[in-house]
């Protein structure tokens, strides 16, 4: 069966829970990462030397870096599909799985922390705000791409929904003013009601 590690508040692990889920698999997960502990201990690093969420474990193979487990994931079990066999549409699913990772979240990263994980009282406004300039910067850009569209990447939902979708859901949850996005709101709220995933878009960005 295949091994999921890590706290689902982890944007990353909610990645690879809502692909799975939305393959319908069987999985596992093991809390770990945070408050959990777990990815300093010697155990833990032998699987992923960078003590970090998720890992998984499948027959055997262990895999560590979210994008990269929702790529094996959707081609091992949903090849032609959710992991197309057309080359130019899968660089244009791997285009805005790296744009999730090296422009979205990134620049949401510190608001989130300034306004989730670190206390009222030692909040930074001048970090929280250079962060959400950005990000709505990122966001105007996503808006945009989806008008007229159904899904990130052409005309099927794909990795591509699924890595923004987490990352759409955390900056739709943060508690501070954003620009209105129609198109993503409308999007997002397409992606909220498929049932792969309810587990995911429901938990509190924590």
């Amino acid at each position: 069966m295949l091994r999921i590690w890590g706290r689902i508040s982890s944007v990353n692990v909610q990645k690879v829970v809502l692909t799975a889920d939305e393959l319908g698999l069987d999985y596992e997960r093991k809390d770990a990462g945070g408050a959990f502990g777990i990815v300093a201990t010697p155990e833990y690093r032998r699987m992923n030397p960078n003590s970090l969420v998720p890992v998984i474990e499948d027959d055997g193979f262990v895999l560590w870096e979210s994008n990269a487990i929702v790529r094996y994931l959707a081609a091992k079990h949903s090849p032609g599909a959710l992991w197309p066999d057309d080359l130019k549409r899968r660089a244009d699913i791997d285009r805005w799985m790296d744009w999730q990772a090296t422009t979205f979240t990134p620049a949401m990263r510190d608001a989130f922390w300034q306004l989730v994980r670190v206390d009222p009282d030692k909040r930074d406004a001048a970090v929280i705000e250079v962060s959400r300039a950005a990000s709505e910067k990122a966001a105007a850009l996503l808006d945009a791409h989806l008008e007229g569209r159904d899904f990130v990447a052409g005309d099927a939902f794909s990795p591509a929904d699924i890595v923004l979708g987490c990352a759409a859901h955390r900056w739709l949850n943060l508690p501070l003013a954003r620009e209105p996005r129609p198109q993503m709101a409308r999007w997002y709220a397409a992606l909220k009601a498929r049932p792969g995933s309810a587990r995911v878009l429901s938990t509190p960005v924590t």
